[in-house]
């Protein structure tokens, strides 16, 4: 269902393109938008158990565009560090598929704020706690179900290459 990487020999291992998910601090989440055009928009997110978190405006284009397609994908750069004398760019990064809902239940909508606290603000878990009970009617929470996980490296980033 998805293509195989082109240079399969940059391709990292499962658990190598998860690390660099985990480790993450933000990326770019790409939905099916209007008129056939992508739309890609960066976010900050969580990861746990095999799905992404993100907190979301309560409407809006990305909204409106999982509402009509739930495939999306997003993308995170663990490594980007541009080598000028060599032309080159020595990155690591991950590209994940899946469907992404809004969660509806209030218990799955505070767990995913409540992850979103601990991996962006971990020494501040109660005032994110009232955080979250203050602005909880702002906005919405959005899960990506991962279906396919792809991570690549640049070549002088692998050993024996």
């Amino acid at each position: 269902m998805f293509r195989p990487m082109r240079r399969a020999a940059q391709q990292l291992s499962d658990a190598e393109a998860l690390d660099i998910l985990k480790d993450g601090s933000s990326g770019v989440l790409a939905v099916a938008g209007d008129e056939g055009y992508p739309y890609a928009v960066p976010l900050s997110y969580a990861y746990d158990e095999g799905k992404l978190f993100f907190h979301v405006a309560k409407s809006g284009y990305k909204l409106d565009a999982i509402a009509r397609n739930d495939k999306v994908s997003f993308c995170v750069i663990g490594k980007d560090e541009v080598v000028p004398d060599e032309f080159t760019t020595h990155y690591r990064s991950v590209v994940v598929f899946g469907r992404a809902r809004i969660l509806t239940d209030d218990a799955d909508k505070r767990r995913a704020l409540r992850l979103l606290v601990e991996k962006y603000s971990p020494a501040f878990a109660e005032e994110g706690e009232a955080e979250i009970t203050r602005a909880w009617e702002r906005f919405h929470a959005l899960e990506l179900q991962i279906e396919h996980i792809t991570g690549k490296a640049a070549k002088e980033l692998i050993p024996g290459l």
